[in-house]
């Protein structure tokens, strides 16, 4: 039976970037589930795949800093954009923050399909277990029995499942006493309480926010939905809530009591929002929707709280509406330069099976590439 040097398990961004980046003189396999590769890269930010944003520190993800700040020394915003670059493709930038790629996701795919044709690639199967004999291990597939002296795990976290997604990764590093912290969904919608259930009604209206969680804050656009809020500020502050209360600055480019300084009209008409959710918000603070002039002191207190309405979210639309997981194998078990298990020799763990997650807008995909490009850097030095 053929020993393969390296064993990618999953076919995504973290997997195929390890996988470009190996020495062209290993047999290498990659493993995935799904009937073709790059599933989740295909279908990300409308088919045009977010690939990195222009502002990327450590600041923007959930996870041990100085692990994430060795991975991106390492492998930088730039070295991606380099690579990119180099291999024929010219990410535009959108709304001034995200890079995208410019016609479609298959920009991207192809420079993985190319660089990837050395490889052997094993589709439509699942991964049941990982052990190891000796120096070897062993993969059991739906289908099959591989063998590998390296196997690095690149299986993803729990969110969209009709992708092929699960814990798999997770299962693989517990069966090595490698310890984890379980997957929890991540840059998800927010569900509410009772009292906030004025939301709902608003469903489909949006306007810019800034959320405060803690002492994380983050401004961007809110959208009114079904079952609660989303939009991009909430999924990314859904990254930082567990439990507890929110803030949200709903004019975070103006001053309420300035806007109604002098004016005839109404209270719902002066604030700068959709009228709907001008008059919910009013009602929400028990405020009257009465003419500005006729607003007194204590109606200007509770004008205040449009600048800072807190409340405790009841919980989250669950993992078949997240984009990523929070959670994965603990970094103190990983060596931050390749990638590797501290305890385990030869087997590593890359992209979303590891736990650093990012905020919204590309982040998640260049944590992929940079830590999928450290770990091949890492086989390759070896």
């Amino acid at each position: 039976m053929k020993i393969y040097d390296v064993l990618i398990l999953g076919a995504g961004a973290s997997g195929l970037m390890c996988a470009s980046h190996l020495d062209k003189k290993l047999s290498v396999g990659i493993v995935d589930s799904n009937s073709k590769i790059a599933q989740k890269l295909k279908i990300s930010g409308g088919g045009k795949c977010n690939i990195t944003n222009v502002q990327l520190s450590r600041d923007n993800y959930d996870g041990d800093k100085e692990f994430i700040f060795n991975v991106f020394e390492s492998f930088s915003k730039e070295d991606l954009l380099n690579y990119l670059h180099l291999s024929g493709v010219e990410p535009v930038i959108r709304k001034k923050r995200y890079y995208f790629c410019k016609e479609s996701s298959d920009e991207i795919i192809k420079i993985f399909k190319k660089a990837t044709n050395h490889a052997d690639i094993f589709l439509n199967s699942d991964i049941l277990w990982v052990k190891k004999e000796g120096d070897i291990f062993e993969i059991q597939t739906l289908k099959e029995l591989l063998r590998a002296k390296k196997v690095v795990v690149a299986t993803g976290g729990k969110s969209y499942k009709s992708l092929g997604a699960s814990d798999i990764g997770l299962e693989i590093a517990k069966s090595f006493g490698i310890k984890v912290k379980e997957f929890t969904p991540a840059l998800v919608g927010l569900t509410v309480q009772k009292e906030q259930f004025w939301m709902k009604e608003l469903s489909g209206l949006s306007c810019e926010v800034n959320i405060k969680i803690a002492e994380k804050s983050i401004k961007d656009e809110l959208l009114f939905a079904h079952k609660g809020i989303s939009g991009p500020a909430v999924l990314s502050a859904s990254l930082y809530w567990q439990k507890g209360s929110i803030t949200i600055d709903f004019l975070p480019e103006s001053n309420i009591l300035e806007l109604i300084k002098g004016s005839k009209k109404q209270l719902s008409s002066v604030i700068p929002l959709p009228k709907r959710l001008s008059k919910a918000l009013l009602e929400a603070l028990d405020i009257e929707d009465v003419e500005c002039k006729r607003v007194t002191a204590d109606i200007k207190e509770k004008l205040k709280q449009i600048h800072s309405y807190e409340f405790a979210p009841a919980g989250n639309f669950g993992f078949s509406k997240a984009e990523v997981c929070r959670g994965g194998v603990l970094t103190d078990e990983l060596n931050p330069y390749t990638l590797e298990s501290l305890d385990v020799k030869n087997l590593y763990f890359i992209g979303e099976v590891v736990d650093v997650t990012g905020e919204l807008g590309g982040y998640n995909f260049q944590w992929a590439f940079s830590s999928g490009y450290v770990c091949a850097n890492g086989i390759n030095n070896f």
